[in-house]
C-alpha cells in the first residue's frame, strides 16, 4: 500500500490516492493500525483522496481511531498541496469534505496554503467557555501560564463530560499573546493533545473576536505547539462570521509503501 505523510504545523497525516477506490473504507480497523505511532506508520488521521464529478476531488477523512472524522482543517491544507502533488490543481482548487465544499488558494511551491472554511452564525457559552462549529465541534477556554497546563487531563475531562460525552467536542485553551494568541488543544478521536488543529485554532480566532465584540475583517495570528497559523475573516454586527480563511505550511514529510500481512 502506497502512502504519503503530510503535516501542517505538526498536525500529521496519511494521504492515499484512492482515485481507483482500492483502499477498503469500510475497514475501520485498518486506518487505526495505520495511524498507530507504534504498530503502523503514525498519524492523528488519514486522508482519501478521491474523484468527484463536479469537483477538483473529495477529501475523505478518518480520525486517528478508525473512525469517520468531522471536518480537519490542517488535513484539509495537506490534502490541497497533495492535490497539487499528483498534478490534479495549480494554484487554486474547489474540493467537497464532509462539511461541504472549500476554497482553497496554494503559493507556487505547493508549501503554503489558504483554505476557505464554512461559515460560523453563532457561539453560545457555557459558564466562562465558548462553544462553537467551525466543521467540527469546539469548546473554548482562556487558560494561564498555558506551558505548564495538563492539557491531557483537563482536555479529557471536558470531552466526556456528560453534556458532550455522547458526540465528543475538542477542547481548545488559549492564552493572549502581545500578538494574537497561544493555543493548545485536545482532540477527540485523537483522544490526546495534538500539536496543532486547524478548525480549532479557528474556533479560538472566531471566539476571541466574539468575546472583544471586533467587527469587519480580522487577522489573527495563533501560536499552535507544531506552528504558526493565520486566520483572517469577518464578523458583522449580528455575530455572524464569514470568509474564514485558516492559512499556514503544508508540507510532504516523506512518501512509502506499507506491508500489509
Amino acid at each position: 500500500m502506497h502512502f504519503f505523510k503530510y503535516q501542517g504545523a505538526g498536525n500529521d497525516f496519511i494521504l492515499i490516492d484512492n482515485r481507483t477506490h482500492f483502499f477498503d473504507s469500510q475497514n475501520t480497523a485498518l486506518v487505526a493500525e495505520l495511524c498507530d505511532r507504534r504498530f503502523g506508520i503514525g498519524a492523528d488521521g488519514l486522508m482519501l483522496l478521491q474523484t468527484h464529478a463536479d469537483y477538483d476531488f473529495e477529501m475523505v477523512y478518518y480520525n486517528a481511531d478508525g473512525r469517520i472524522g468531522s471536518m480537519c482543517g490542517n488535513g484539509g491544507r495537506c490534502i490541497v498541496a497533495f492535490a497539487k502533488h499528483l498534478g490534479l490543481v495549480e494554484q487554486k482548487t474547489n474540493f467537497l469534505a464532509v462539511d461541504g465544499v472549500h476554497e482553497a488558494t496554494l503559493n507556487a511551491q505547493g508549501d503554503w496554503v489558504s483554505l476557505k472554511m464554512i461559515d460560523v452564525n453563532s457561539i453560545s457559552r457555557d459558564g466562562d467557555a465558548f462553544v462553537l462549529n467551525t466543521g467540527s465541534p469546539h469548546y473554548v477556554k482562556v487558560a494561564h501560564d498555558l506551558d505548564q497546563l495538563e492539557v491531557y487531563q483537563e482536555g479529557k475531562s471536558i470531552r466526556y463530560a456528560p453534556a458532550y460525552a455522547q458526540e465528543g467536542i475538542n477542547v481548545n485553551f488559549v492564552e493572549p499573546l502581545a500578538e494574537g494568541y497561544a493555543v493548545r488543544t485536545y482532540e477527540r478521536g485523537v483522544e490526546d493533545e495534538t500539536l496543532a488543529c486547524g478548525t480549532g485554532v479557528t474556533a479560538v480566532a472566531l471566539a476571541m473576536a466574539f468575546d472583544k465584540k471586533m467587527m469587519g475583517d480580522i487577522m489573527t495570528p495563533i501560536k499552535a505547539k507544531g506552528g504558526d497559523l493565520t486566520i483572517r475573516f469577518s464578523q458583522s454586527s449580528a455575530g455572524v462570521f464569514n470568509d474564514i480563511y485558516l492559512e499556514g505550511p503544508a508540507n510532504l514529510v516523506f512518501e512509502g509503501t506499507i506491508n500489509r500481512n
